[in-house]
């Protein structure tokens, strides 16, 4: 039976080009249309001045969330290349939907801030694919990122838009609204025959090696990630620095924690792999305002302390109680912190160190952002269900060879043994 995959990515790509031929124009035209000429200059010159904060936003989206999801030992293939596809399609489809919210009928004209925006939109659901891993289908992955972008850009506007909430990192709006969307997919489509463990659902030496080069990509660029659309000056400085800042502490704490809940004091990769980027997500929502840096370090520090414990008590009672199986935890490293972030805002909007929203405003944003991810998560789910989609059986879950064409295994050239609880690659002599 012939995959539905290429005709619905040929079908998707066809219609995009078509909407962008019809309703999008280059910010350029845009000024050379309105503007002298002397406005030329300074157009490029604002596109310039961004575009390096845009190709470290790229880097994260592309080798940062592709990587760091690669710790499955027959699964890097699709960890890496459906990262590319779900980016190359979801940055399309964002700067339409993002363009339709805010052009107000008008011709949409791509500059650096919406490219960025695109790119943010595309973190949304590569958060969520992390909640999947290795469960779904490409053609499953297509559907739910033209869905998820769609929801995503919604609440996004009536974050911004209506309630005026401050989320420059997008704690709430990306981090928390993916998670959450994730999660609800993830629990429609719940396995009772996954419950049990899978023999493919476990990392090895080098996958996790694989992995942490993600969580290295997405640390050091993340500063870059709460700053990219901050107003220019104080408020781009602030946002750099308190996420620098906040980072740093957060590794700090995840080690910690780490050893403290460990078998024997032990530090756990899953935990120093996702845990240590905890801090960039909680600090996000008040990155740009005028915290004290210390401010931002005890941010980081509990985010770092909620995320290892996240992932040590709260994704297995997710997968035993709630039926909720979160493949790479993104509850622990996304949802968590983004509540955090979340709840920083509120405090930081009611010190006064920011005039631009209330309390209220910021307590709608987040409760807009986890809501309207769960209902649209759910909905979503319960599409991906329909038979059409081509969802895998079971014993096909987390193998790259159901939808890759792979090197041949010989598995006669190596065996496991157990060793401290992992799983370790002895060459047969």
């Amino acid at each position: 039976m012939t995959s539905p995959f290429p005709f619905l990515a040929i079908i998707l790509e066809v219609a995009i080009i078509a909407l962008f031929g019809l309703f999008v124009g280059d910010e350029q035209d845009q000024n050379n249309y309105q503007q002298p000429n002397s406005t030329k200059s300074t157009a490029v010159d604002g596109f310039l001045e961004l575009y390096p904060l845009f190709q470290d936003v790229h880097v994260m989206i592309f080798v940062g969330f592709g990587f760091l999801m690669t710790f499955l030992k027959k699964y890097g293939f699709s960890s890496v290349g459906i990262n590319l596809l779900i980016a190359a399609l979801g940055l399309q489809w964002g700067t339409l939907v993002q363009g339709f919210l805010h052009s107000r009928g008008e011709k949409i004209h791509v500059g650096i801030k919406n490219m960025i925006n695109a790119d943010f939109s595309t973190a949304t659901v590569l958060i969520s694919f992390g909640a999947v891993l290795g469960k779904i289908s490409p053609c499953q992955m297509l559907i739910m990122t033209i869905i998820e972008i769609a929801v995503f850009a919604a609440n996004e506007h009536l974050v911004t838009e209506v309630f005026m909430a401050s989320d420059i990192g997008a704690s709430m709006t990306i981090h928390a609204f993916g998670a959450y969307f994730g999660l609800a997919v993830a629990g429609v489509l719940y396995r009772p025959g996954l419950r049990r463990g899978h023999d493919n659902n476990e990392s090895m030496y080098h996958s996790d090696l694989f992995a942490m080069i993600g969580t290295l990509f997405l640390w050091i660029f993340w500063p870059s990630f709460n700053s990219a659309l901050a107003e220019a000056g104080d408020k781009q400085h602030w946002a750099i620095v308190n996420t620098y800042f906040s980072l740093a502490a957060c590794v700090l704490t995840a080690y910690a924690f780490s050893s403290l809940v460990g078998h024997r004091g032990k530090l756990d990769m899953v935990h120093i792999q996702n845990a240590t980027l905890a801090g960039g997500v909680a600090v996000g929502t008040c990155a740009d305002m005028a915290i004290h840096p210390y401010i931002s370090m005890i941010i980081g520090s509990i985010a770092g302390m909620v995320s290892v414990l996240g992932f040590k008590f709260v994704t297995p009672l997710f997968a035993t109680k709630l039926r909720i199986h979160d493949t790479c935890g993104v509850h622990s490293l996304h949802g968590l912190p983004g509540v955090i972030g979340g709840l920083a805002g509120i405090g930081a909007v009611a010190l006064e160190v920011s005039n631009r929203s209330t309390p209220a405003m910021q307590a709608a944003a987040l409760g807009s952002s986890i809501g309207t991810a769960v209902v649209g998560g759910l909905i979503t789910g319960l599409i991906l269900k329909i038979p059409i989609c081509g969802q895998p059986p079971d014993e096909n879950c987390f193998d790259d060879s159901v939808f890759w064409e792979v090197p041949r295994w010989r598995e006669q050239d190596v065996r496991f043994h157990e060793h401290d609880g992992h799983n370790q690659l002895e060459p047969e002599f």
